[in-house]
């Protein structure tokens, strides 16, 4: 694949990645459209194959989750007149999709795609180690540096909310 195809994917991948259910997940239509084929192509692939998806590999989103998802996210408005509810495929979940779609598309854009959810791990893990890192600091000095930690942790709030940084993924419903 070109690296420019790679980057347009990229981009693709990390608007797909959401968060539903307290899992981070991908859309079948999302993915569809990344590995190249229709998003009924790809259910019936997943029904063929159902031993291979348990619950923790993908689930059926409720009527409430689909509103929510196409709510705030406009590129799933397309859902919103559809008759069945989309699934939500985990990280596992797109690597076995991959596996059973079998085209080279697909199998070169699931390695994308779990280079996208290590990233999104990696990013949320270093935010707990500069906060963990912070709160050590913070016991550690009396209260002259007091009014520095409180401005460092409202700017650590306001950087996860900075509009003008590349987003990955949206936080769809309640967190378990």
């Amino acid at each position: 694949m070109a690296e420019t195809e790679n980057s347009l994917i990229n981009e693709k991948i990390d608007r797909a990645i959401l968060i539903i259910r307290g899992h981070r997940v991908m859309i079948d239509s999302d993915l569809a459209d990344i590995f190249g084929v229709k998003t009924k192509r790809l259910n019936e692939q997943v029904k063929r194959n159902l031993s291979r998806f348990p619950m923790d590999f993908m689930f059926q989103l409720t009527n409430t989750e689909k509103r929510e998802l196409v709510a705030n996210c406009d590129h799933l408005e397309k859902l919103k007149h559809s008759a069945t509810n989309p699934y939500a495929f985990t990280e596992h979940g797109t690597i076995m999709l991959a596996n059973v779609l079998n085209t080279k598309l697909a199998v070169e854009t699931s390695v994308l795609i779990v280079r996208a959810f290590v990233r999104l791990r990696e990013l949320l893990s270093s935010n707990k180690e500069l906060e963990r890192k912070i709160l050590e600091l913070e016991s550690k000095y009396d209260k002259q540096f007091e009014m520095i930690f409180k401005a460092i942790k409202v700017l650590m709030r306001q950087e996860q909310f900075d509009k003008n940084r590349p987003r990955i993924g949206y936080k769809i419903g309640k967190e378990e």
